[in-house]
């Protein structure tokens, strides 16, 4: 599976980004999706996660409320609608796949990775 994230930017702070991240592979509905991110001298963390039908999603506390998950099986795409952006949410956004039907939170337990898009948050 590959995995294209895009739809990165500069935004102000209270503004709208939204991202979307194009996957290969005719196995991307059986498949669970995740979006992390990373800031510049941090590590990787999660943001958010779909289960491979889209009935479950999961969020990190730090986007709940703002940010939104969701994702187009015919389409072999997963975006994340992010709201209210805040300076702190300055980061580059990765996309993840998951040979599991489950959604996690671990880094670990995802299988492949796109290659990010920057998301950069003005104040």
């Amino acid at each position: 599976v590959q995995l294209q994230a895009c739809g990165g930017g500069l935004v102000q702070a209270g503004g709208s980004l939204g991202l979307s991240c194009a996957a290969s592979g005719r196995t991307f509905s059986s498949y669970s999706l995740g979006w992390f991110r990373q800031a510049p001298g941090k590590q990787r963390e999660f943001v958010s996660s779909i289960s491979a039908s889209g009935g479950g999603t999961y969020y990190a506390d730090y986007v709940k409320g703002r940010f939104t998950i969701s994702r187009d099986n015919a389409k072999n795409t997963v975006f994340l609608q992010m709201n209210s952006l805040k300076p702190e949410d300055t980061a580059i956004y990765y996309c993840a796949a998951r040979r599991s039907p489950a959604w996690v939170s671990h880094r670990s337990a995802y299988d492949y990775w796109g290659q990010g898009t920057l998301v950069t948050v003005s104040s």
